[in-house]
């Protein structure tokens, strides 16, 4: 079997983006979805109780309790990566920034008037340095969306009772959950993007699903074998298969590593991160503050109708298949 040819662009020395908008790497259908969810009867009441009933000292109590703030003498490597990262991405006021003793690897924007990140202990020992920039970076890219408050929000719909927070009984709670889910997997897309940014290394970033995926041990893993396979997940036929893939995502809070790393290479190889590297991108202040949502919608209405074409196709090819057989069977007999 021949191997892959790696088709990702080589690192280079990092560019700060000086005063780069969020606009100029999110995903079309992150803020469609995130103007929906915000369309949902009652999901501002429910913004309005949790953040009213726990305020903003409450949050960060809450999700900082047991963990370590980064700091010049406090994880000073992660430090000086987190400093890299703010640098690159050109942003500031510095949002804090936690490690949390948890093996599983992943990491958080939280808050709600001032956002913190938190990092898993298993995210340290699985990632390099430039894998963890990404991580870095993804996260703070949650932050310059302004996407924390609604990840706390989801957080604490998906892991508290109703007896934890009695002041949400009586709210159709089901839709408005739904909808998070589907907006924080839309807004990890968005997110990807930044992290790429903020490392500018793809194979870094592309190691990190690999990583999440499959473990650390880069000896006995393949990175374009990894990206082959994720072509053939968004490419894998039939309508039973297309089903699955979207039963298998309903409950998730982020995609499937396979389908992070093909939508990235697909962001890659439309020239979107180059034109970015070369400083074409959206400056923060009025031209991004006054973005139509219209321009997203059409883009996300595209982005949804290339996946619903995909599942009708996947059920008209079946049922063609189905009737060729029975006739070809009624024939012989």
């Amino acid at each position: 079997m021949t191997e892959p040819t790696n088709t990702l662009p080589a690192a280079r020395p990092r560019k700060v983006l000086t005063q780069i908008a969020p606009v100029s790497w999110e995903h079309p259908a992150d803020r469609a979805a995130l103007q929906s969810l915000r369309s949902i009867p009652g999901f501002d009441q429910v913004v309005k109780k949790i953040y009213g009933f726990i305020g903003e000292r409450g949050i960060r109590l809450l999700f900082q309790a047991d963990a370590v703030r980064v700091g010049p003498r406090q994880f000073p490597r992660l430090n000086e990566l987190y400093t890299d990262v703010l640098t690159t991405m050109d942003w500031d006021p510095q949002p804090d920034l936690f490690v949390s003793q948890t093996p599983f690897v992943n990491a958080g924007a939280y808050g709600m008037d001032r956002p913190f990140i938190v990092i898993n202990s298993g995210a340290l020992k699985l990632l390099d340095d430039d894998e963890m920039r990404t991580l870095l970076g993804h996260e703070l890219g949650h932050v310059m969306s302004g996407h924390a408050l609604y990840v706390t929000i989801l957080i604490l719909i998906l892991n508290f009772s109703f007896s934890t927070l009695p002041f949400l009984a009586g709210i159709a709670l089901l839709p408005i959950r739904i909808a998070l889910l589907e907006w924080f997997r839309k807004s990890e897309l968005s997110s990807d993007r930044a992290g790429l940014l903020a490392t500018q290394d793809p194979n870094a970033a592309m190691r990190m699903y690999l990583k999440m995926a499959g473990g650390g041990d880069m000896k006995q893993m393949n990175l374009n074998e990894f990206l082959v396979q994720a072509k053939e997940y968004e490419e894998s036929g039939g309508a039973l298969d297309r089903i699955f893939q979207i039963l298998n995502t309903l409950d998730r809070t982020h995609p499937f590593n396979t389908l992070r790393a093909a939508e990235l290479q697909r962001w890659i190889e439309a020239g979107h991160y180059e034109r970015i590297l070369n400083g074409e991108y959206t400056r923060r202040g009025p031209d991004a503050d006054n973005r139509p949502i219209d321009k997203d919608i059409d883009e996300a209405r595209e982005h949804y109708m290339k996946e619903a074409k995909a599942v009708v196709n996947d059920v008209v090819d079946s049922a063609k298949r189905a009737a060729q057989a029975f006739t070809d069977a009624f024939k012989k007999r």
